[in-house]
């Protein structure tokens, strides 16, 4: 990632060396970024680029998230034996759901090293070694055997203070004076959230846009508006009240996704047999736990989303 690699070497051209891409390229995506956002997130100081507070705080976001993964990897890593499991998946299910579990993983299946790529590259089975991808989407892929691992639920989230004054002068209100978080990749639009909800005279066009869950859900945290995110990726701060929903009693758009998908030629390999019954496990208790979370907030009520 380009912005957390110039925020931790203060330079663009440690940073390009780092990324084995050029310069120019950095300083590209740090521009566009920039642009993106609104905001600057760094000062020049003399030769170095030091973050500026609104860069401290993505920063401190993205290398959380980033080390997470790494250090999953690196367990991994160290593990010797007969099998290897290559894995690629969606960046933002990588770190915030397959990550935390991974220890599990390699606990219970010491003889295989597993792999795992966190991107949201396409495999190309017939030129990559990998034999499994987690793929967000809401359709399944066409030619791979695929299962959906989980049915998402999307709703807007966002502080607990936020969410007060909404029950106090309305929805409609809040929507249109408070920032909107957008998820650039996400598959859910603000657009069409509002348009399945029949809320209108609000602004999209503006508010913080961010290409990973996990900057646009701790933005929320921090109070800087509403998000439109899944249940999935915001489980955690669900769990500890950081994120509420904004509007319960609307419940959730619900879609497939994140489908764990691979050539039928691959069910056949010994490592990806025991891997797809673990993880259909542990989704499965993903489930449950997310029902019984939402219903307790209030968020129970659930409706297809028309594709």
């Amino acid at each position: 990632m380009y912005f957390e690699a110039v925020a931790r070497r203060s330079r663009v051209n440690l940073a390009a060396s780092e990324l084995s891409v050029s310069p120019s390229a950095v300083s590209q995506q740090i521009k566009a970024l920039e642009e993106q956002m609104g905001v600057l997130l760094f000062r020049r100081v003399k030769r170095r680029l030091i973050l500026t507070e609104q860069g401290e705080r993505l920063y401190q976001s993205a290398a959380e998230a980033l080390g997470l993964l790494r250090n999953a990897q690196s367990r991994v890593s160290r593990r010797r034996e007969h099998r290897s499991l290559r894995i690629r998946v969606a960046a933002s299910f990588g770190v915030r759901w397959l990550g935390p579990l991974v220890t599990d993983f390699i606990s219970e299946n010491p003889g295989i090293d597993l792999h795992v790529d966190a991107t949201s590259e396409l495999t190309d089975f017939e030129k990559e070694n990998v034999d499994l991808e987690i793929r967000y989407g809401m359709r399944a892929p066409i030619g791979l055997h695929a299962k959906a691992l989980v049915v998402e639920r999307v709703l807007p989230l966002c502080s607990p203070k936020i969410a007060a004054a909404a029950r106090e002068s309305g929805v409609q209100a809040v929507l249109e004076r408070t920032r909107l978080i957008h998820t650039v990749k996400a598959a859910i639009s603000w657009n069409e959230w509002l348009a399945e909800n029949k809320f209108e005279r609000v602004d999209t066009s503006h508010g913080l846009k961010f290409d990973r869950s996990s900057m646009s859900l701790q933005a929320a945290c921090d109070g800087a508006g509403v998000v439109l995110e899944t249940a999935t990726l915001a489980l955690n701060e669900l769990r500890s009240g950081a994120l509420v929903p904004l509007a319960p009693e609307l419940g959730s758009l619900t879609f497939p996704t994140y489908w764990l998908t691979c050539p039928p030629r691959h069910l056949n390999r010994r490592a990806v047999i025991v891997f797809v019954a673990w993880i259909d496990k542990k989704a499965d208790a993903h489930e449950m736990e997310k029902s019984r979370l939402l219903e307790s907030l209030g968020a129970n009520d659930t409706k297809a989303h028309a594709r």
